[in-house]
């Protein structure tokens, strides 16, 4: 059951955060003229502070340092940061869709590994007390 719980959070702050990341990456892309992949790192740079502060907090509720979870939490994001990316790249080189729904295919693998990785390596103290 708490697992379920976390997931329906975890959930509730994905989708906030997917539309902060998006909107940040479609803003950079039309309204500053950027291409895909540096649009991409800004959005998630973005993303990743939102998404850090509501799952610590919130969803995984951790008591441990903000120091030691944000390393972990960081780190975790740059092994799903690089899966998604390398995602978004394949996508691109090998198919004809239109670059958004790259985007938004590469976010929904991302989510889902992000998701597994800080409920069982980032917070995983949690778990434990």
């Amino acid at each position: 059951m708490e697992t379920v719980s976390q997931a329906l959070k975890y959930g509730v702050v994905g989708v906030g955060n997917t539309l902060l990341t998006a909107g940040v990456i479609w803003m950079m892309m039309r309204g500053f003229g950027m291409g895909d992949v540096v649009a991409n790192g800004v959005g998630y740079a973005a993303g990743v502070l939102n998404s850090f502060v509501w799952n610590r907090q919130w969803t995984f509720r951790s008591k441990e340092s903000w120091v030691a979870s944000g390393l972990r939490f960081f780190a975790v994001f740059l092994v799903c940061y690089v899966l998604q990316l390398c995602i978004l790249l394949l996508l691109r080189h090998h198919l004809s869709m239109d670059p958004y729904y790259n985007q938004l295919f590469a976010m929904g693998v991302y989510t889902l590994a992000n998701f597994v990785l800080n409920k069982y390596v980032t917070f995983k103290s949690y778990e434990k007390q």
